[in-house]
């Protein structure tokens, strides 16, 4: 019998295709079979026509042959197939590029992105509430791509310069070539897919796009999230006058795109919060007539404090036309008894009644009845984001946050000019996104502690959003930037201001965001000293910071599968590099870092070092992951583990030196300590 070995840890992110194999199967057990395959082995397969059957849908001789709806292009399958592939990558910390390391929740993440949402789906998924993305829109000029999508961490570590190629490179779709709505569609479809993934239940995407591809972008949003999820296509207006280059229309518009990962459980997008005490009409003349009774007790403001009005009479005007059904008896500005009136009514007999109970219900002026509304109100979004707002006299700099319609959106001049102030340099970048744009998008949400990912990222116009807007309300949003390092032209004003990449300039605007946030804080701290003289100073709750991470390799050398008929020299060969499969220049905190996102912990946890056993152990989130680096693993380290009863506890398998026995005892410690909790409370024990 084999002797029991602790779980070995894989060096790749999660494995999609298996992730949705264990789904179908939790779902339709029934539909997965055995089956052997083309060297004889039994292997797990699914049954599709049986899977169809549990579906309703009951397959007949032609159902080959018919005609299907759907979107599809060259390069679909390979895009699938590419979802499917397990990244091999690393994130590595980078604490010189960050601010407030260990203590913030936000991350900027610099790498290629479809490797990056591989890495996240671990640690974020079902966990982020809302996407922002401003993709390439393929105009034929602007987006960069992988030559060969199907190598995309080998490519994408050559062009960032990291390892030495053969000439790989990330590609432009030049103009000579065309809009190539292949090649966009291609780039565009892992990602989205891996996204949808990484949304909360309630979760929203907004997607930026202009003419090129907006209805292309709609097909494929429908195909991934689901045409039911679609909320709204937002037009924005971001310029007062377009380019007087074209010669068949003036644009001063782009399209975002909304959807939601699942309709049903999104509360909406909300425009305005109306807090102050109003009054409504309690009649709609659009509405079917219907009797209403009035409780005795509401309050009349009738000219005439005493007053009668038989049955049968009216009470109208040319939009309200009123029946008494009973007489309207008025003493002392009070109604004295019960009234019946046939009307066009806006509220339910209930309604009614709970308003006239709470005294929410009075006579007008006129003998109308009218609702006091003090609770507040919620209007949601409008789909056209106009420039300028409903208030003339609202400042475009300023943010009403719980009215969303009294200023404007922003303009493409807006965006630029923010860049040029807050990094005082001019034509960094083409076309950035104003930061008032995507304030009041993630605003619209009206979740202040939530998670925002942005995996186009640009300037990081929306890390800058996001730190604005918890300055302003008190929120607590996480930000998730994620950035290609994109080259800065050696002609560009970037490169001559010194950003070697679109990548640096987006980290030093958010450093340059905290440091006049850390300013302005200051400041007020010092008008509130002076204006209250003795008061403790209460220090600012929000997270201003943000930790650096780039992708990299893995820090674990990978396991290549080798023929069995292959030479037994080069066998041993390969179990000599395995010996040690460690890279020796991987910091502990490297490998911290890589095993937190591949056990699905995030980035973000809070970490301490602590001597366990006379042993340093890394303990994340307050102990619910133990990890050892340290050589050799003891029974000592192994049975006080044990007591503290982690979630997991992740040690390296070389420091055991080949001490299988206490390897063996090792998972039986944990398995007898196991024994005595509850499921849910198990230790997970794995080496690397």
């Amino acid at each position: 019998m084999a002797k029991e070995q602790p779980e070995k840890l894989t060096g790749t992110s999660l494995d999609i295709s298996a992730e949705n194999r264990t789904r179908l199967k939790a779902l339709f057990p029934a539909v997965f079979t055995e089956t052997r395959n083309d060297k004889g082995d039994l292997v797990e397969s699914i049954d599709f026509e049986k899977l169809k059957t549990e579906l309703g849908a009951f397959s007949d001789l032609f159902e080959s042959r018919r005609e299907r709806y759907g979107m599809d292009w060259p390069g679909k399958k390979e895009a699938l197939r590419l979802i499917q592939t397990p990244s091999a990558a690393a994130l590595k910390p980078c604490r010189e590029e960050s601010v407030n390391f260990d203590t913030t929740e936000n991350l900027f993440i610099e790498g290629d992105n479809l490797e990056v949402l591989k890495l996240l789906q671990n640690s974020y998924y079902g966990e982020v509430k809302v996407i922002e993305i401003d993709p390439p829109y393929n105009t034929g000029k602007e987006f960069i791509y992988p030559d060969n999508f199907s190598e995309s961490l080998e490519t994408y570590l050559e062009y960032a310069g990291l390892i030495d190629g053969d000439g790989k490179k990330f590609s432009t779709n030049t103009a000579n070539e065309g809009r190539f709505h292949t090649k966009w569609l291609n780039m565009m479809y892992p990602r989205l897919y891996l996204a949808r993934n990484l949304l909360k239940d309630d979760g929203v995407i907004f997607i930026h796009i202009d003419d090129n591809e907006m209805s292309n972008l709609r097909k494929l949003c429908d195909e991934i999230f689901g045409e039911d999820n679609f909320v709204s296509t937002l037009v924005w207006e971001k310029k007062k006058k377009g380019t007087f280059l074209s010669n068949t229309i003036t644009s001063v518009k782009e399209y975002i795109h909304v959807y939601a990962k699942n309709k049903p459980a999104f509360n909406g997008l909300i425009g305005e919060i109306n807090s102050e005490t109003e009054t409504y009409p309690c009649i709609n003349a659009s509405n079917k007539r219907d009797v209403r009774s009035i409780q005795p007790g509401i309050k009349s403001l009738y000219r005439e404090k005493n007053f009668t009005m038989k049955s049968g009479e009216r009470i109208s005007d040319t939009t309200m036309d009123l029946l008494l059904l009973s007489d309207l008896v008025i003493k002392n500005g009070i109604l004295e008894s019960e009234l019946k009136i046939e009307g066009n009514w806006r509220y339910t007999q209930a309604n009614m009644s709970e308003y006239a109970k709470n005294a929410e219900l009075y006579i007008t002026r006129d003998l109308y009845l009218r609702r006091i509304v003090s609770d507040p109100r919620e209007k949601t979004l409008k789909d056209l984001l106009s420039r300028t707002g409903d208030d003339e006299n609202a400042s475009h700099r300023e943010i009403n946050l719980n009215n969303l319609f009294a200023d404007g959106w922003g303009s493409n001049e807006d965006g630029e000019e923010e860049l040029r102030q807050i990094m005082n340099a001019q034509g960094l970048m083409d076309f950035p996104k104003p930061r008032k744009l995507i304030e009041k998008l993630a605003v619209s949400v009206r979740d202040s502690d939530s998670i925002i990912l942005d995996f186009f990222a640009g300037s990081a116009t929306t890390a800058h959003a996001v730190l604005d807007l918890n300055k302003q309300d008190g929120g607590n949003r996480k930000f998730i930037m994620v950035q290609l390092p994109e080259p800065c032209g050696e002609d560009s004003e970037a490169f001559k201001a010194g950003y070697k990449t679109i990548a640096d300039i987006g980290k030093e605007r958010i450093r340059r965001v905290i440091k006049k946030i850390e300013k302005e804080q200051i400041t007020q701290d010092k008008k509130n000293a002076e204006s209250l003289p003795g008061m403790v100073k209460e220090q600012s709750a929000i997270d201003i910071g943000f930790k650096v991470l780039k992708l990299n390799k893995s820090n674990f050398k990978p396991w290549r599968k080798l023929d069995p008929s292959a030479p037994v020299e080069k066998i041993e060969k390969q179990l000599e590099l395995h010996i040690d499969h460690i890279n020796p220049e991987a910091t502990p905190e490297d490998l911290l870092y890589e095993i937190l996102l591949k056990t699905g912990f995030q980035p973000t946890e809070k970490i301490e070092t602590k001597i366990i056993a006379g042993k340093n152990v890394f303990s994340v989130s307050g102990g619910a992951l133990l990890f050892c680096l340290e050589k050799p693993v003891t029974k000592e380290l192994i049975d006080a583990v044990a007591e503290a009863e982690p979630v997991q506890f992740i040690c390296l398998d070389s420091a055991f030196h080949g001490n299988d026995q206490l390897k063996v005892n090792s998972v039986q410690t944990f398995a007898a300590s196991n024994m005595q909790r509850e499921k849910h409370n198990k230790i997970i024990f794995k080496t690397v």
